[in-house]
């Protein structure tokens, strides 16, 4: 069944609509009749099988079959991500979302190419959020990343909404977002972690990184498990695991962050680490970086 995305402050899954592009698509491209069945998602968690009772001219009414509600990620992943030059953003966002980040923010840095004046980022915006849509349409992702505004990395961290990725709740509530003014963890915090991909040599390998964060086991009380061979019970090990639950990682554009910016990177708490020998365009970059981190941590 095709997937089609509701806006929160349009979802009611007791009177399921399709309105707008959504609506054109399923009517003018799709052809669906009455009858025809659909599955519905507001980017928060919550997905419902539906069937179309009226096509319209201007919106499509459904009924609801089945509704269920998928979780958050256990790691909210925040992608900073410096503008590269092309179509190579559509493609890193298309790849994050199917990597499970939480939230993109494009970086304009020093040596971005790409120059963008308020009127343009905010079409910027709004077309990378689009791209997440049709992204999260076809991987089956019920938890819509947030694309910020294109802005330079001091104002990314003097006031970023990231932590609005690091503020789900850790169950599956449909609550609003919180607000704009909620901050990263502190540096120090045991649940966060922030890294900056970095081609000077005080740059560490990602795995040494995380191998911080590997599962811990201890001994518990002598709990059995299931009986094996000759009746013998072992006892149970239970993960101490005290992996991050909020990541911020940055990406820089073609021949990296200049000095200032990593400077800045390293006074918000962010570790430089290095993704191998071989230099990696920027798509690539951001791809590997995500694949490691949704491996390791999700």
């Amino acid at each position: 069944m095709h997937r089609f995305y509701v806006a929160p402050e349009n979802w009611n899954p007791d009177l399921p609509i399709l309105t707008g592009p959504e609506a054109h698509h399923a009517r003018d491209v799709l052809r669906m009749k009455p009858g025809g069945k659909a599955v519905l998602f507001n980017g928060r968690g919550r997905e419902l099988t539906a069937e179309a009772v009226d096509v319209g001219r201007n919106q499509i009414r459904f009924r609801k079959l089945h509704e269920t509600e998928t979780a958050p990620l256990r790691c909210r992943i925040t992608l900073g991500q410096a503008i590269p030059k092309g179509k190579n953003m559509d493609l890193i966002v298309q790849k994050a979302v199917e990597l499970g980040a939480a939230r993109i923010a494009p970086l304009i840095s020093e040596r971005t190419i790409v120059d963008l004046d308020p009127e343009e980022a905010v079409q910027k915006q709004a077309k990378w959020q689009q791209v997440a849509i049709e992204a999260a349409k076809q991987c089956g992702q019920n938890w819509l990343p947030k694309i910020s505004r294109p802005q330079k990395l001091q104002d990314f961290f003097a006031s970023s909404p990231v932590g609005e990725a690091a503020s789900f709740p850790p169950s599956s509530s449909t609550s609003d977002l919180p607000s704009p003014s909620s901050r990263l963890p502190a540096p120090g915090a045991g649940t966060s972690l922030r890294l900056i991909a970095s081609l000077h040599p005080d740059a560490q390998p990602m795995k040494r990184i995380l191998a911080d964060y590997s599962p811990q086991f201890r001994s518990a009380s002598p709990l059995p498990l299931l009986e094996g061979e000759g009746g013998v019970r072992e006892n149970v090990k239970i993960p101490n695991d005290h992996r991050p639950t909020n990541v911020l990682m940055l990406i820089g554009p073609e021949g990296d962050f200049g000095p200032a910016e990593l400077a800045l990177a390293k006074t918000h708490g962010c570790q430089p680490i290095t993704l191998g020998p071989i230099i990696l365009r920027v798509e690539t970059a951001a791809i590997y970086c995500l694949s490691i981190l949704s491996y390791e941590l999700l």
